[in-house]
C-alpha cells in the first residue's frame, strides 16, 4: 500500500513514512493509491471478534509493509487496555431503533482516544526503531490535545506543542492540558479561534526549511495515521447489530469531517452503513459544501458544542478528491482558491452522488438542549452536548425505522457539565481518574494570534533538529 498527496506534487510514501509526515509536503493530505475491500465473509467473520483483534483486521491492508503487523497488532492491545469498558467502544440502545456509540471511555474521555492512543505508540515504535525525534504540533478545537497530550507524554522521541483557542473550550478540556507536566509537553492559549490556530500550524508546517529542521508532524486528523483507527468502530458496530445481512446508518457531530471521513472510508471498504448523517451546529461549513458544492468561509459562532465550532474542515479536502475523480491538480486548485479568496465551487454533478451516502443537517443550540434533557427524561443517561447534536441530527433524517441508527458519542458528559446540567439538571460527575483535576497546578503559555510568535516559540523548544 502506497500513499498520495490529495494535491498531486508530494512524494509517494508507504505508511510509515506517511505516519511521520503528517501533512504532504505541497500542503495537500495523503491517501490510499487505492481503497482495499473486505468480503462479505471477511465482514462477517468481524462479529463477536473482542474489539483490538477487529482493529487489527481492519487497519492490515492500510499497512503495506510500512510496519510490522504483529507489532501493530500489540499496539492496539496495549492501548485499549486503558480504556475503562470490556468492549472499548460500546453500544448503548437508547430507542426502538435507536443506538449511541460510546466512544469516550479512553482516558481523556473522547473518542480522540481511540485513535491517539494508538497513534502516540505507532510514533514511538517507530522513532526508536529509526534512532529519530520527532516535534508534534497541532491545533485543538477541544478534545484532541487532551488526548494527543495523554498519548504522547513522556515519550523521549516526542515533543509536543498544541495550539488551543483561548477561552473558547471548556474548562475540563483545557485542564486535562494544562495540568500535565510532563518537561515534552506544551501548551499554547492563543488569541483567536480554533481556525485561526489550525492557519498557524499549517503556516509553520507551510515553512519546509523549518518542517524538515525540527521533523514536525501532525496528530489532528490531517494525519492519516490519526483518522485509519476511526474506520474500525463503524465496522465493529455495523456489525454488532446484524451486519453484514442488515444496513445501519449512523448520525456522526461534525467539525472537522475526519470522523465522518471515517464512516465513508468504513463504508467503502465494505461496511454495511446505509446512510451517514453529516450532523452540524451552526458552523455548518461541512453541511453547506455536500448541499450545494459550495465551499465558503463565514463566521465562526459559539454554540454549545464548542468542539465543533469551525469553519475549516481540512478532511473534506480528501472527499473532493474523490468527488474530482482523483484530479490532484484540480483539488490544488480548487484549495488555493479557498486558501486566496474563502470561497471555492465544485459543479453540483461532481456533488450529487455523495448524496446517495450522506444526509446533511444543522442543528441549533435550542435542539441540543432539548434532545440532552428529552434523552435524560426518557432513560436517565446524559450525553455530551456534540452527542446532542447527533441526536437532533438523527432525529430530523432518520426516515425508515426499520434501519438501526447509531449516533455516535464523541465524549464523556462531565466534560461540559454546565450545559449538561442546564439541559437536564443533573451535573455529571468525572470518573474517578480524573476527580482532582480541579485542584492540579497548570502550565500553559499564552501567545498572540501571530506566526512569528507561535513559530519562534516552538523553535526555541523543540528538541529536535
Amino acid at each position: 500500500m502506497k500513499y498520495v498527496s490529495t494535491r498531486g506534487h508530494a512524494p509517494v510514501l508507504g505508511f510509515d513514512d506517511v505516519l511521520l509526515a503528517g501533512l504532504a509536503r505541497d500542503g495537500g493530505l495523503y491517501v490510499p493509491e487505492s481503497w482495499p475491500e473486505l468480503s462479505v465473509a471477511e465482514v462477517a467473520g468481524l462479529a463477536g471478534r473482542p474489539y483490538r483483534d477487529v482493529a487489527t483486521r481492519v487497519m492490515a491492508p492500510f499497512l503495506g509493509g510500512g510496519i510490522d503487523e504483529k507489532l501493530v497488532a500489540g499496539i492496539v492491545a496495549e492501548a485499549y487496555a486503558r480504556f475503562r469498558h470490556p468492549a472499548v467502544v460500546p453500544l448503548r440502545q437508547v430507542g426502538d431503533n435507536e443506538w449511541v456509540l460510546e466512544l469516550f471511555h479512553g482516558p481523556t474521555l473522547a473518542f480522540k482516544d481511540v485513535a491517539l492512543q494508538v497513534l502516540g505508540r505507532l510514533f514511538d515504535a517507530e522513532l526508536t526503531r529509526r534512532g529519530e525525534r520527532l516535534t508534534i504540533l497541532g491545533a485543538t478545537s477541544g478534545d484532541t490535545g487532551p488526548a494527543a497530550i495523554e498519548a504522547c507524554r513522556d515519550r523521549h522521541s516526542l515533543d509536543v506543542f498544541i495550539l488551543h483557542p483561548a477561552g473558547r473550550i471548556s474548562e475540563v478540556q483545557r485542564r486535562q492540558m494544562t495540568t500535565v507536566a510532563s518537561d515534552n509537553i506544551h501548551n499554547l492559549a492563543v488569541e483567536g479561534t480554533f481556525d485561526d490556530c489550525q492557519d498557524l500550524v499549517k503556516a509553520i508546517f507551510g515553512d519546509l526549511e523549518l518542517r524538515e529542521r525540527l521533523r514536525l508532524s501532525a496528530v489532528n486528523s490531517i494525519n492519516w495515521a490519526r483518522v485509519l483507527p476511526q474506520v474500525v468502530y463503524y465496522f465493529s458496530a455495523a456489525v454488532s447489530l446484524g451486519g453484514p445481512s442488515r444496513p445501519v446508518t449512523f448520525s456522526v457531530p461534525t467539525g472537522n469531517f475526519g470522523n465522518a471521513l471515517a464512516g465513508w472510508v468504513a463504508r467503502r471498504m465494505g461496511a454495511p452503513i446505509s446512510r451517514l448523517v453529516v450532523a452540524s451546529n451552526r458552523n455548518d461549513i461541512a453541511t453547506r459544501f455536500l448541499t450545494t458544492g459550495v465551499m465558503e468561509l463565514q463566521r465562526v459562532h459559539p454554540t454549545s458544542s464548542p468542539a465543533m465550532d469551525i469553519q475549516v474542515s481540512s478532511n473534506l479536502e480528501r472527499l473532493l478528491f474523490e468527488l474530482l475523480d482523483r484530479d490532484a491538480g484540480e483539488v490544488a486548485s480548487l484549495m488555493e482558491a479557498f486558501g486566496t479568496t474563502g470561497r471555492m465551487e465544485v459543479p453540483m454533478e461532481r456533488v450529487v452522488p455523495v448524496h446517495d451516502v450522506f444526509d446533511t443537517t444543522t442543528v441549533d443550540d435550542a435542539t441540543v438542549a432539548r434532545a440532552m434533557g428529552e434523552l435524560y427524561a426518557a432513560s436517565g443517561h446524559l450525553v455530551d452536548p456534540h452527542t446532542a447534536v447527533g441526536l437532533g441530527a438523527a432525529a430530523l433524517c432518520h426516515t425508515d425505522p426499520t434501519v438501526p441508527i447509531v449516533c455516535v458519542a464523541t465524549a464523556h458528559p462531565a466534560k461540559f457539565p454546565d450545559t449538561v446540567e442546564a439541559a437536564t439538571g443533573v451535573r455529571p460527575e468525572l470518573p474517578d481518574h480524573l476527580a482532582d483535576l480541579f485542584d492540579r497546578p497548570e502550565r500553559c503559555t499564552a501567545l498572540p494570534c501571530d506566526l512569528a510568535s507561535v513559530r519562534d516559540y516552538v523553535v526555541a523548544n523543540a528538541r529536535a533538529g
